[in-house]
């Protein structure tokens, strides 16, 4: 009888410990999603002064900063910056004034189409 107590104990410790695990994890959480992406990347602008990036492959790097996230393309694409994600939900959809686009970050892929000021950034990247 004390041995089948002790199993149903370890049981529970484990299921307790199998569910505080979480699979669904969230950009506004914790730094998983802070890192290099590699991939496609591309940008355009409708300023005078700044050369578009035709689609080619290239990373971008994730970094967090509080609650913002930057993103800094290579291939002398500008960084993206200052983008809030909203704790539970891994993607970044912003209709303002001044910018629309979406933004999805996972812990392997990153999808990236967002338009600001006259420019847009796209990327399709995994790590």
């Amino acid at each position: 009888m004390k041995a089948a107590i002790k199993i149903l104990g370890l049981l529970m410790v484990s299921v307790f410990i199998f569910s505080a695990c979480s699979k669904d994890d969230d950009p506004a959480d914790n730094d998983l999603f802070v890192g290099t992406y590699n991939g496609s990347v591309a940008f355009s602008s409708s300023n005078d002064g700044e050369a578009d990036v035709t689609s080619t492959e290239g990373s971008v790097r994730v970094v967090k900063v509080g609650d913002n996230y930057s993103f800094n393309f290579s291939n002398s694409i500008p960084t993206l910056s200052d983008i809030k994600m909203e704790k539970n939900d891994n993607t970044s959809i912003v209709f303002s004034d001044d910018a629309i686009g979406s933004i999805t970050v996972t812990a392997s892929t990153l999808r990236i189409l967002y338009n600001r000021d006259g420019r847009t950034w796209t990327a399709n990247a995994d790590r």
